[in-house]
């Protein structure tokens, strides 16, 4: 099995995909006391059913729950606004929602997000960050060694379109 090289934006899809996960897990709820009498009809359109009906998406598959476990503890890695950032917007909130709940602009927080992606995937693939390194210094080399990967993947691809091996 080939091992997965992690990118910033296949990061981004696991906790996103964790974080959709974790929403449609079923509701914890206290034991209470239990009833085997049948619903009581309040109203007369209830029992026609004219009532709204609220749907939920099906509960998530074992493999997405794998994953969320997996792809959680990563936040970890990072400072807690970073984290909170990374989680908001895995969550799907707008970056107005976002940039007021940590007080930043929405370009430092979009900086902060992506820093935060870049460490994730740096980590994940077993690099070290350095100590003394900027933000957008650290950014430009994950976007750097991602195009780089991908070129050395497609160079096979195109010397056999070439003809040359």
């Amino acid at each position: 099995m080939t091992e997965i090289i992690w990118t910033p934006s296949l990061v981004e899809e696991w906790l996103s995909e964790a974080a959709d996960t974790l929403r449609r897990l079923p509701d914890t709820r206290v034991q209470g006391n239990a009833s085997t009498w049948p619903p009581y009809v309040r109203e007369y359109w209830e029992s026609y059913g004219i009532a709204e009906v609220t749907l939920r998406r099906p509960p998530p598959s074992a493999a997405a729950i794998t994953r969320m476990d997996q792809a959680l503890p990563w936040l970890r890695h990072l400072d807690p606004d970073d984290a909170k950032i990374v989680w908001l917007r895995a969550t799907g909130e707008p970056w107005k929602v976002i940039c007021w709940k940590v007080g930043m602009t929405r370009s430092a927080a979009h900086r902060h997000w992506l820093f935060a992606l870049c460490v994730i995937a740096w980590t994940l693939n077993g690099r070290s960050i350095p100590r003394h390194i900027s933000k957008v210094d650290l950014i430009a080399r994950t976007r750097a060694a991602q195009e780089s990967e991908e070129c050395l993947r497609t160079l096979p691809r195109a010397t056999q379109m070439a003809g040359l091996g």
